[in-house]
């Protein structure tokens, strides 16, 4: 054979591979099948060079290579273990005459558990047959050779189970199920020698070993964490003996338990086994180690949540006492078929799906096999969910093994025939990926090699070729990992949800077809709280043979994934029912909805999140068109609004048709807002400014019509120039969803024009303009509130200019100066909105600042504005307007910064309270730590009064006290996401207990701040 034979072979360097063929002492020409069976090997370079390190270690290396020779079965084995695991490389090479592990017939025969056993209780030299076996050290060895001689002997039956696996004689399902069987025996006789270590301890209490995970469910990997639970009792005495004290029972199984998990995962020559993780026993890793089964029960059927129940799924007694392990299960298994009926269910599903995403590392989601979109765990996760829910009342679901568990799924029709297949091939593929990645080196990873790294295409092509792709090993691999994965989103998304259309839709008989009972159980998992009320939904969008029915079935197994995600499953599907039904068979509608799932994605999110939204979309169902693009949420500016209300005043003779037209344009830039503020498309400013120019606009429009019909009504001319000025959070910039219009009216009488008629046609136009915004119709009204008016409501509706003037040149009091300071005209008169500017400006920016006794009024008007509008039964921690740290508090700093400062400052003359906080900071008014402060608690409140609208469609001040309703404010907020605090400390678990917590946090900074800026000189 030469060297060019050799090359094509798949040897990299086919020179080289020659010279180490003949130092390894073949014949190139007569031993043509050892050289083909090293080129059979995923890494025929890396198998010659183990089979040279075989052979230098070897006391006799004619006799292998004899063997070798003779034996094809050996040849497949051992050449397929050297080019694929360069650890099991190294224990050939430490252990030589362990090549005879895969010789003969044992090497080709699965172990049934009891012999991996008692086969390594017998290496401890422990009693098999006895009930508590007990190591034995013999021929003046000791318990640190004991431990030694069991980590060998584990070690060989992995190097017997891999020769088979690598050659085809058994599946990834027996491999696994091998690894489990192994892994329990392994810690069967790593409790033998803990016994032999510590006998007053073994004397005193029975311990059992409860395997959780992967090896409780006969799945285990290579090498994969071995997840276990320890429940003890004391030890029975003989009678009239002291019985046993179960602390002392517990202290005692606590140092077996101890120093049992120590063997496998100490390191020597032989590397770490696997690590023993006690981690989901009760408390996790807050709880003891090791309880007795009433404390389990206890705990269980107290404290447990959901995932707990989840992971107790798969609990098998592995090792130790088989009667208390049997006890275990016995007593724990009904409580586990029970949790889905627990009334915390649905919220713990969700933290458990998003702790599955949280849990993918940054950058790594697309080479992670377990954790990544399409892993093992998208697909554990739904079989274990379908086992819950339906597991309570079918006990032949009840299987730990996750294939089993499918197949059962499928065979009793809650899974259809060839997704379950799908499913289970698809994780046969995973599973075998993850198998060859750690059999390289022995050692715990989920990640697929990185093709930029050095090594990355060499670890690609091994991995390849052991999966049997030969022609393109790299290409094959990459291209069939990412149909799996895809095909594994695509059924996992279906798998949960179609079976909900079938259950209510004439579709075919192969497809998984639940009944009434059992489709409601699922839907009550996914949050629906009216059950009944869905399948109706379902039923209505998805029956008949329409072109839209059929869109929509293939649309819904998705959706109704969003919708549970959503803090209100029912009220999305409800919406989305009703917003199908308004567009009918609109062509592009359906088009949409076909061809852009986002749009689909994002309505289920809008409607299951907010009804302010979902009423918005039900008056003008075409505007969900704008979901599909951001740009199209987007804050349009003033100019753009302003000529589409001109376009719409132009298109209509009378009044109300054509304020009318300028409402539709409102409400549909309110939903655009809301959509934008709901999908983290804009910030709250941006949702300030937004909400605050499609208003200012509202009003320019509505004062136009209102002066043309008052004019012409009357039959005079024109008398006067009117003006509106915004106030407070609509004059800063800064309203919200449910904020009314502040407003302020001013005219100014024509030359010539009698004053009182010229004041009798200004108040006739401000009742007009009020009237077309607030007049009832389909689109949302424009409330407009005057309160702020020199004098309040004991003042004149609208006065002159010079009224104005002689008003503040004598009566004005420093409130008013403040009040001032958010004035901006926004509609009328141009010339008159200059002039009622130039008048209030030396007014709320006096020449010489505040004097001590202006500062003094307005702290005691502040104090008093605590003590007296804050609402009866409101908590001053929760309220976001006048709480401690709140809006209002954030505003009366910035608002006297201004007072003292902007008539010598002028970029503080700004009705923006972020902006006057800003420049405050610029000048050193106020420190940047202490602004940053009031601008996060600024921003936070600000945000919260906005969700709380666009949640329930009605307005509110504080955060809700229905819990139910804050924990849809949290996750409308993305609180469900995870956050920290600013200061880096973790925040509450729960999206809702996480909002409460930085909200006070954030808000009672922000009052600390206020205190000291506000109160102190």
């Amino acid at each position: 054979m030469t060297a060019g034979a050799l090359a094509r072979r798949g040897f990299s360097d086919s020179t080289r591979a020659l010279r180490l063929v003949e130092e390894a002492g073949l014949d190139p020409r007569a031993d043509t099948d050892v050289i083909d069976a090293l080129a059979e090997a995923p890494d025929p370079d890396q198998a010659l060079l183990g089979l040279i390190r075989v052979l230098e270690a070897a006391p006799d290396p004619d006799e292998v290579l004899a063997v070798l020779r003779e034996d094809p079965d050996l040849r497949t084995r051992l050449c397929g273990v050297l080019g694929t695991s360069t650890a099991l490389t190294d224990h050939l090479a430490r252990h030589p005459g362990d090549w005879r592990e895969l010789r003969g017939a044992d090497a080709a025969r699965t172990p049934e558990p009891e012999e991996l056993r008692r086969g390594l209780l017998h290496t401890v030299g422990a009693d098999p047959d006895s009930p508590a076996p007990t190591a034995a050290v013999f021929d003046g060895g000791s318990l640190d050779g004991l431990r030694h001689t069991l980590r060998v002997a584990y070690r060989r039956r992995v190097l017997r189970l891999a020769g088979r696996d690598l050659s085809g004689l058994c599946t990834v399902d027996e491999v696994a199920a091998e690894l489990a069987d192994l892994a329990a025996a392994a810690l069967d006789a790593a409790l033998a020698v803990a016994r032999a270590e510590h006998p007053e301890d073994a004397a005193r209490c029975r311990l059992a070993v409860i395997g959780m995970g992967k090896c409780g469910g006969r799945e285990l990997n290579y090498v994969s964490d071995v997840d276990v639970v320890f429940v003890a009792e004391p030890a029975e005495v003989p009678g009239g003996e002291e019985p046993v004290d179960e602390q002392a029972a517990m202290r005692a199984a606590t140092r077996l338990a101890t120093a049992m998990m120590r063997i496998p995962s100490e390191t020597d020559a032989e590397g770490v086994l696997w690590e023993v993780d006690p981690a989901l026993r009760p408390e996790g890793k807050n709880g003891p180690l090791v309880r007795p089964l009433s404390s389990h029960l206890a705990y269980y059927e107290r404290w447990a949540k959901t995932w707990e129940f989840q992971a107790l799924l798969k609990a098998r007694p592995i090792a130790g006492d088989a009667e208390l392990g049997a006890a275990y299960q016995a007593a724990i298994s009904p409580l586990v078929w029970e949790a889905a009926g627990r009334r915390d269910f649905v919220e713990d599903v969700q933290a458990m799906r998003r702790r599955v995403v949280a849990h993918i590392p940054a950058g790594q989601a697309e080479r992670e096999l377990k954790l990544g979109p399409g892993g093992l765990r998208d697909i554990e996760f739904s079989v274990q969910l379908l086992q819950l829910v339906h597991g309570r009342t079918d006990e032949r679901l009840r299987s730990g093994h996750t294939l089993d568990a499918l197949a059962a799924l499928s065979e009793h029709g809650y899974v259809g025939r060839k997704d379950a297949a799908g499913l289970a091939d698809a994780y046969r593929f995973l599973r075998r990926v993850e198998h060859l990645l750690q059999l390289e080196r022995l050692r715990r990873t989920h990640m697929m090699p990185d093709p930029a790294s050095p090594d990355g295409p060499g670890q690609l092509r091994r991995l390849g070729r052991a999966l049997g792709y030969t022609a393109d090993p790299v290409r094959e691999l990459t291209e069939a990992r990412r149909k799996v994965s895809a095909e594994v989103r695509r059924l996992h998304e279906k798998l949960f949800y179609r079976p909900l259309l079938n259950a209510v839709a004439r579709l075919p008989e192969e497809e998984a077809r639940l009944s009434p009972d059992q489709a409601r159980a699922r839907l009550e998992a996914l949050g629906f709280a009216d059950p009944g009320g869905a399948l109706r939904h379902l039923e209505s969008l998805t029956s008949g043979v329409s072109r839209r029915a059929a869109i929509q079935r293939t649309l819904l197994p998705v959706m109704l994934g969003w919708f549970s995600d959503a803090p209100d499953p029912d009220a999305g599907l409800l919406g989305f029912r009703q917003v199908s039904d308004a567009l009918g068979t609109t062509p592009w509608y359906l088009r949409l909805l076909r061809d852009d799932v986002r749009v689909a994605e994002r309505m289920a999110w809008l409607l299951g999140t907010s009804r302010y939204v979902t009423d918005l979309l039900l008056r003008a169902p075409d505007a969900v068109a704008m979901l599909a693009d951001d740009a199209d949420l987007e804050r349009r500016g003033p100019e753009v609004l302003a000529g589409e209300a001109e376009a719409a005043l132009r298109r209509y003779d009378w009044s109300e048709e054509s304020v009318s037209a300028v409402r539709a344009l409102r409400r549909r830039e309110l939903l655009r807002t809301a959509a934008a503020d709901l999908l983290g498309v804009s910030s709250v400013q941006e949702v300030g400014a937004a909400l605050t120019d499609i208003a200012a606009v509202t009003v320019e429009a509505a004062l136009k019509v209102a002066c043309n019909r008052v004019v012409a009504e009357s039959g005079d001319e024109p008398l006067t120039r009117v003006c509106v000025v915004a106030m407070g959070r609509f004059g800063g910039g800064e309203l919200t969803y449910a904020s009314d219009a502040d407003v302020m009216y001013v005219h100014d009488p024509l030359p010539g024009a009698d004053p009182d008629a010229a004041t009798r046609q200004a108040l006739a136009i401000v009742r007009e303009l009020a009237r077309l915004l607030e007049m009832p119709a389909a689109e949302p009204p424009l409330k407009v509130d005057t309160d702020l008016r020199p004098e309040g409501r004991s003042g004149p509706v609208v006065r002159t200019l010079d009224s104005y003037a002689a008003y503040y040149g004598r009566w004005s009091q420093v409130w008013e100066s403040q009040a001032l300071l958010r004035a901006r005209p926004i509609a009328g008169d141009p010339g008159l909105r200059a002039s009622f500017t130039a008048l209030i400006d030396p007014i709320r920016y006096p020449a010489d600042g505040l004097d001590a006794s202006a500062v003094l009024e307005i702290r005691k008007l502040k104090a008093r504005m605590e003590a007296e509008r804050l609402p009866r039964g409101a908590d001053p921690t929760l309220h976001t307007k006048l709480g401690r740290g709140g809006l209002s508090d954030v505003e009366w700093v910035a608002q006297l910064v201004q007072l003292r400062h902007a008539h010598a400052y002028p970029d503080l003359r700004t009705t923006s309270t972020l902006e006057a906080l800003e420049v405050a900071v610029a000048h050193g008014f106020l420190g940047a730590d202490d602004g940053a402060v009031l601008e996060r608690a600024w921003r936070l409140a600000s945000r919260v009064r906005g969700m709380v609208m666009l949640v329930r469609g009605r307005g509110g001040d504080s955060l809700p006290t229905d819990l139910r309703v804050r924990a849809a404010l949290a996750e409308a907020m993305g609180c469900h996401r995870g956050a920290e605090a600013e200061d880096g400390e973790e925040v509450a678990e729960g999206p809702a207990e996480r909002l409460v917590e930085v909200y006070l946090r954030t808000t009672r900074r922000a009052r600390s701040v206020m205190e000291h800026a506000f109160y102190d000189d």
